[in-house]
């Protein structure tokens, strides 16, 4: 997926940038409104500044849209007025974002335009090595032994392996996995996680599931141990 970060803030569009390219994103960077333009004829998604010299990002995206460009646009910005939010929407931009932000909203907030763009049909069969997950059915297996699962043990098994060798921070795991009235308690991610571990285990795995201090989680693949 393309991404092009419209953005005057070169610290600012750089860790952006960093950050999605970690993601798998391919990013591209505008530093005004006449860039801007002109970059976005080829790309999946843009993070589009409201301040920018020699126009503003109402005005691209006004642009963008007279010409029947439908690429999503998170709009980002620093004024915290609703009449000025509104008027980013209104120019067509299909999500608002206040600065400062915490990186991972805005990766949700990118994950969500983009699954809605280009909607895709999943398979229910999740293969990882030998684990084999089922979505319809709720069931885990490795190696034809079932893993018995809560449902919330289930549901952070398969986040992981439909990712398999990337890496989930605990926020971004509370974000999908947890129901959103959820305590945001700091270790409850790591309660499960071990809980997976002790599971997937006794069914004869080991070392399926890697930590990194100040990274995350992610399952390894392919699961033969």
């Amino acid at each position: 997926m393309k991404l092009l970060i419209v953005e005057d803030d070169k610290r600012l569009a750089a860790m952006i940038s960093r950050g999605m390219s970690s993601e798998g994103y391919s990013c591209s960077i505008a530093e005004n409104v006449a860039s801007g333009l002109a970059a976005a004829t080829d790309v999946d998604l843009i993070i589009l500044d409201r301040m920018l010299p020699g126009g503003d990002g109402v005005e691209l995206c006004r642009q963008l849209r007279a010409k029947g460009n439908r690429v999503p646009i998170i709009m980002l910005t620093a004024l915290a007025d609703v009449d000025e939010r509104i008027d980013g929407l209104r120019a067509g931009a299909d999500d608002y974002l206040g600065k400062p932000f915490d990186f991972e909203e805005l990766l949700a907030r990118v994950e969500a335009l983009v699954r809605r763009a280009a909607p895709q049909v999943e398979s229910p069969n999740l293969q990882c090595g030998d684990l084999s997950i089922n979505t319809e059915e709720h069931t885990a297996q490795l190696r034809g032994v079932d893993v018995p699962l809560t449902a919330l043990e289930f549901d952070l098994l398969k986040l992981l392996a439909r990712h398999p060798n990337r890496f989930w921070s605990r926020e971004r795991i509370m974000s999908r996995v947890w129901p959103s009235t959820a305590e945001p308690e700091t270790n409850v991610v790591d309660v499960y996680i071990s809980r997976l571990r002790r599971k997937l285990s006794a069914a004869g795995a080991t070392s399926i599931i890697e930590t990194r201090r100040g990274v995350g989680y992610r399952l390894l693949s392919p699961v033969n141990d």
